[in-house]
């Protein structure tokens, strides 16, 4: 019995007596960003006309939608694609079109298969046109990386022969179809300008990527690019992640509507419907923060006078309703006429949801958050404070021991709760005009700016 062909066992072939230099995780993400603008801007788009073939895994690496119509895809894949938008997957360089489809729609025009662990999750690409073919890919350990390309005829023929051998393994009509279209390409003509131009285009594209800056700026500005990267990502699985919830809450609400059902089935739908909102409102709020790091959020200059105590009476039902389904108690204090502050409604509604989830994880029942509102010279200070049952007595909820996983999210493993982290927290508030402190013995507290001060 023949071996299984997978990904990685291509990938590994074909680096087979590469000399090459090993370069970081980051590192290897630009220079996969790098090359498939290249490949696509400056020789595929010229060479798509006369049909031909991508493969790609574990995504796919081509973000023009008018190469998904005019060449045959095979896309090995992670269970459950599409799970976010191509122009923002993780390899994939920012393509700025709103016009872009969904990958919804765009699976009709290429073949999905199944991604198994063996395979791998390193980037693979093959492209094979009538006078035009690549293979490139990403191969190593973790910040251990190299870049490959290959484009001769010897690679090009037995990558080809490989990947029909797998689809043959795993789906045979689809490796019918491959070799039908393989062979009605003809006789594929070596892009010898592609092999002599490739490596100096990247480098070129490379060096446009960094600032002209001394070796220390080039560091810092490499590793904010790389957080703007992952921030741009995180907004992208935000959305998609919120995306079902809203469907979801849209089908339970018509649900109650339209049939009548027992009370213990109505609760439980109910029961269902606040936790999407829950779960809508924190990845609102992480969308929100990722935007923040990625500088695509409104300046403060477009703050407005808003009505904190209004704001919270609005909310605080709300607040009870979540609180009291996980036994805690919640008090609010607010004197009358306080003064209004500047800031952006919406986004604080989120924002001070988000405070209470965060200040509220892990604690035990009979607990009670304590929120108060008073006037502090030209501000007006929020505190959020926790009464714990044991000794009834003013305390901070004890210090997560969780660990920030990028710019924007943290997350507790004693808790499974993923939240912001405190940097991240600390921008999206400074964002809403506060200015957030934390202390064990007074909590998390808030200033925010009075409208009518300077």
């Amino acid at each position: 019995m023949k071996s299984r062909i997978t990904i990685k066992k291509i990938q590994d072939l074909l680096v087979k007596g590469v000399k090459t230099t090993y370069v970081d995780d980051d590192t290897s993400r630009r220079m996969w960003w790098a090359s498939l603008e290249v490949i696509q801007k400056d020789f595929l788009s010229l060479n798509c006309q006369q049909g031909g073939i991508w493969v790609a895994s574990p995504l796919p690496a081509l973000n023009d939608k008018k190469f998904f119509y005019q060449l045959h895809g095979w896309l090995w894949s992670p269970e459950g694609f599409p799970y976010f938008k191509n122009n923002n997957a993780g390899f994939l360089p920012v393509n700025n079109s709103d016009n872009v489809k969904e990958d919804s729609d765009l699976i009709s025009n290429y073949k999905v298969l199944n991604l198994s662990q063996k395979d791998g999750y390193d980037p693979f690409l093959m492209i094979i046109t009538p006078n035009f073919q690549c293979i490139l890919s990403i191969n190593g350990e973790k910040d251990k990386k190299i870049l490959l390309m290959k484009c001769d005829e010897e690679s090009l023929k037995f990558a080809i022969e490989l990947m029909h051998a797998k689809l043959n393994q795993e789906n045979y009509e689809e490796g019918v179809k491959y070799l039908s279209v393989i062979n009605s390409l003809g006789n594929l003509k070596i892009n010898r300008q592609f092999e002599k131009n490739f490596w100096p285009l990247l480098s070129s594209k490379l060096a446009k990527l960094g600032p002209i800056h001394n070796i220390q700026n080039s560091v810092k500005n490499d590793k904010k690019n790389a957080q703007i990267t992952e921030a741009k990502l995180l907004r992208a699985i935000s959305h998609e992640v919120r995306t079902p919830l809203a469907t979801i809450r849209t089908l339970i609400s018509s649900t109650l509507k339209k049939y009548n059902m027992d009370e213990s089935m109505r609760n439980r739908l109910i029961q269902i419907d606040n936790e999407c909102n829950e779960q809508i409102d924190r990845f609102g709020l992480i969308f929100n923060a990722a935007e923040l790091v990625s500088n695509e959020v409104p300046s403060l200059n477009n703050l407005a006078k808003i009505n904190l105590s209004e704001i919270f009476k609005k909310l605080s039902p709300v607040w009870n309703k979540q609180l009291n389904r996980r036994g805690i108690s919640l008090k609010i204090d607010i004197p009358n006429q306080l003064p209004q502050i500047l800031s952006d409604s919406e986004k604080l509604e989120l924002m001070l949801r988000g405070l209470i989830d965060k200040n509220t994880r892990g604690l035990q029942e009979g607990s009670t958050l304590i929120l108060e509102l008073r006037p502090a010279g030209q501000k007006l200070k929020l505190q959020l404070k926790v009464q714990k049952q044991e000794n009834n007595q003013n305390a901070t909820q004890k210090k997560d021991n969780g660990s920030d996983i990028g710019p924007v999210l943290n997350w507790n493993p004693q808790t499974g709760s993923l939240q912001l982290s405190q940097n991240a927290t600390q921008k999206l508030l400074a964002s809403l005009g506060g200015h957030v402190t934390q202390r064990r013995d007074t909590g998390l507290t808030v200033f925010f700016p009075i409208s009518d001060s300077k």
